[in-house]
């Protein structure tokens, strides 16, 4: 049997783990590091398929962590990208109320901006069709936020893979069987071979609860997916908004709505969505592949459950966004941000997500917040649902941060 050491081993390759072993390297806490990842190449799920939005912060509750860690690491991450020429579109993104009666909630995202060290402003109805001639605001104000950028996520992994390659970390892909012993501090790949570590990290993103349980962590959570389709603008549509356009959302769910996203292509095509429809299976993206019966099943049980206690206004989601997938429903959601977009200017993107939402059982309620949970010499990343992406490198800084005293590296 083949054996391994290293001092940080990191299970899954997208974002957050790479972000982890990147401060790893960087505040030189240690160059003894491995990510192992399921997949011949890193980005096939989650951090390679999200919108690309870099977001400003302006969602999340002041003091949770995602308000602690999305400007800086916004900031941080555009800089990133910038030095290295990677492709980026500095377009900003404008917030409209769809109804009048939302109105209101744009002086709450500010204030929410605001508090999370953001920039903000509003628009008046003037300034608003200044930016994007086509855009409708129920109330006549809109929310400007200056600092929304899009960037390539695909891109950016595999540059940041390059790189921590480059500088010493070890990278097993196409690795899916392996098996725990937490009591060891080691895990066995599927060719026997033996990969001992001081501290595990687990950024199993649409895995995460799974790989936690077998460590003992988190067993009162469960993953729930959500499908993100997109449809795009046609490049001969003669609406192209030139700035993120999204709707006023509902802070009791974790769902931003339909909204029109430029790409960060040197002519940027648009995006429509994505939808948030519940999903077979974590990785079901094209039809019946991916597809898990007895998950989806349970999950659908436990949704409708939600619906009819109405917990944490659920019953407004089903409402509003579980049936988007529909083009008729999507159409009319993206209508009511410009009217004037008609079905023949669109088109189904080869773009689909899942979102990785994390449901507590002791609660019954969907995790809003990001969430780590400590196991015996593991930190167990789970929720790391928006705006991990755009928060990665600062995520990583406050992961490590609560892990370090717990690292035993000797």
């Amino acid at each position: 049997m083949n054996s391994h050491q290293c001092d940080v081993l990191i299970l899954g390759g997208g974002m957050v783990g790479l972000s982890i072993a990147h401060q790893l390297l960087e505040r030189q806490i240690t160059s003894s590091i491995t990510i192992i990842d399921k997949e011949p190449e890193l980005g096939r799920h989650s951090s390679g398929r999200n919108s690309g939005v870099l977001h400003a912060g302006l969602y999340y509750k002041p003091g949770s962590i995602k308000a602690r860690v999305c400007v800086d690491g916004a900031r941080r991450l555009r800089a990133w990208v910038e030095e290295r020429g990677l492709p980026i579109n500095p377009c900003g993104k404008v917030i409209v109320p769809p109804r009048e009666e939302l109105d209101g909630q744009l002086e709450v995202l500010a204030e929410r901006g605001r508090a999370n060290g953001a920039t903000v402003e509003f628009f008046d109805d003037q300034q608003l069709h200044e930016l994007i001639p086509e855009a409708r605001s129920a109330s006549g104000r809109a929310l400007w936020s200056p600092n929304t950028a899009v960037v390539k996520p695909l891109k950016v992994v595999q540059r940041l893979q390059q790189e921590l390659q480059q500088q010493g970390v070890q990278l097993i892909t196409a690795s899916p069987g392996w098996r725990a012993q937490p009591e060891e501090c080691s895990i066995t790949l599927s060719d026997s071979s033996k990969l001992s570590y001081g501290h595990l990290y687990n950024c199993a993103g649409l895995q995460a609860d799974r790989v936690a349980h077998q460590f003992g962590v988190g067993l009162n959570y469960s993953l729930l997916p959500f499908k993100g389709l997109y449809w795009q603008l046609k490049p001969d549509c003669p609406i192209q908004p030139r700035t993120n356009l999204y709707p006023v959302p509902d802070l009791d769910i974790p769902f931003l709505g339909v909204h029109f996203t430029p790409s960060a292509e040197a002519t940027p095509l648009v995006s429509i969505g994505p939808t948030a429809t519940p999903a077979w299976g974590r990785e079901n993206y094209q039809g019946l592949v991916g597809i898990e019966p007895g998950m989806a099943a349970a999950n659908l049980a436990l949704l409708a459950r939600q619906y009819l206690a109405n917990r944490g206004g659920f019953r407004r989601y089903v409402h509003e966004q579980a049936f988007l997938a529909l083009p008729p429903l999507l159409l009319k959601a993206a209508q009511e941000l410009i009217p004037s977009v008609r079905a023949e200017h669109i088109e189904i993107s080869q773009k689909v997500g899942i979102r990785s939402q994390l449901f507590n059982r002791l609660t019954q309620r969907l995790e809003d917040d990001f969430l780590c949970l400590p196991g015996l010499s593991s930190t167990h990343v789970l929720n790391a649902i928006s705006p991990a992406f755009t928060a990665s490198f600062a995520l990583a800084d406050l992961i490590l941060d609560e892990a370090t005293p717990r690292m035993d590296l000797a």
